[in-house]
């Protein structure tokens, strides 16, 4: 029978050879693994961002759908509650969706095209004075304007005279549209289809927090788009008359490109108030760029402090910080349809995240459920959807 002085101090036992000590202590290696972990999800995020824009002929149409479903799926269960068939209330959703992007586009266009001159001579125009007082920043601006129209007019000569690149391209575009259009169809007619495939294949018991983790993702990605498109036509509105009213050139276009660039959260807001800004200086005058000035501060204002508040109260706030980073990311990417689309899927990922979260607070309805909670068909009870 041994006793413990039959041990060495090392704690082995006699026969056996010592325990060696590990050569990083539990910090490092526990730092080492969190890093090994972080390198394993950077390389899964960035083999993931290839694939996209490999497959962006693919993957834009379906982004665009998931976005046109988004802001109108309210439209499309109004329907269905009023006991339409399903086919025929998402074709009915797909042609208001072709009416309002179709017309918005068509008022876009025809505004900035109409008024498209004046603002760049209105800029040209600051330019040449700003260029009196500060030399070389007036010389930067007024060869960004210049070389703004050249560029418009080498686009238009190339286009006119490399007629199968402009057919390519114009093709590329309309394919692109007409796949999103049948993808917003087939989304909006086929969901609760695409909530039972996820159920059949979800490993597991893990379908029911699989679904609600979607929804969550895509009420994000609902709320963003209405939300948006809502203060932006306010913005777009508030911001026309005000030019108006000061007699501004290209009043029309500036609310316009005001509407655009709401999509693009801070920075938008900022390059299409400081180009109205800078044409009421050049056409108007101080003082008036100064109203000018005050008018878009005020929309600002109302926007920050009313509309957010009010619209998008119930959907996923974001830092301002991530929302800036979230509109790098998607520049460099894809450039300004990557601007558009990042915000909106930074939203969907946020509100994923917070579902996660909410789930491990609470606890895994695994863990507390017991082992006979379980029915014949392997549900574990817990809701589908919250």
């Amino acid at each position: 029978m041994r006793n413990d002085s039959d041990q060495d101090r090392s704690g082995a036992e006699p026969g056996r050879p010592p325990r060696s000590l590990p050569l990083l202590p539990i910090e490092a290696r526990r730092a080492a693994a969190w890093c090994a972990a972080g390198l394993l999800v950077a390389a899964v995020l960035a083999v993931g961002v290839w694939l996209c824009v490999e497959l962006s002929a693919a993957v834009t149409p379906v982004l665009l759908a998931l976005l046109g479903s988004a802001l109108l799926g309210p439209m499309y269960r109004r329907l269905v509650a009023m006991r339409l068939n399903r086919s025929l209330a998402a074709g009915l959703t797909c042609a208001v969706l072709m009416v309002v992007v179709g017309g918005a586009g068509y008022v876009v266009v025809s505004a900035l095209v109409d008024t498209g001159d004046q603002i760049v001579a209105s800029l040209k125009d600051v330019a040449t004075d700003l260029t009196k007082h500060f030399g070389a920043a007036g010389n930067s601006l007024s060869d960004l304007a210049t070389n703004a129209k050249t560029l418009v007019t080498k686009f238009g000569s190339t286009a006119a005279s490399g007629l199968l690149a402009g057919v390519s391209i114009v093709g590329q575009f309309i394919a692109a549209a007409v796949l999103a259009l049948f993808l917003t169809f087939f989304f909006l007619r086929d969901s609760d289809k695409a909530v039972r495939a996820l159920h059949d294949w979800a490993p597991g018991d893990s379908a029911p927090q699989l679904e609600r983790m979607a929804r969550r993702g895509f009420q994000s990605i609902e709320g963003f788009m209405r939300g948006t498109t809502f203060i932006a036509l306010i913005d777009a509105i508030c911001i026309t008359v005000g030019l108006l009213i000061l007699d501004v050139p290209g009043a029309l276009g500036l609310g316009a490109l005001v509407f655009v660039g709401a999509y693009i959260p801070y920075l938008g807001a900022f390059i299409s108030g400081a180009v109205a800004i800078l044409v009421a200086f050049a056409d108007r005058g101080f003082v008036i760029a100064l109203w000018a000035l005050g008018v878009v501060l005020a929309v600002q204002v109302l926007e920050g402090h009313v509309l957010q508040p009010m619209i998008q109260s119930r959907t996923v706030q974001m830092h301002p910080a991530v929302v800036m980073l979230a509109i790098t990311a998607g520049a460099s990417v894809a450039g300004i349809l990557g601007m558009l689309l990042s915000v909106p899927l930074t939203a969907a990922v946020s509100g994923v995240l917070h579902e996660l979260r909410k789930h491990y607070a609470a606890g895994s309805g695994t863990d507390s459920a017991e082992p006979g909670d379980t029915g014949p068909d392997g549900s574990s009870g817990v809701p589908a959807s919250s």
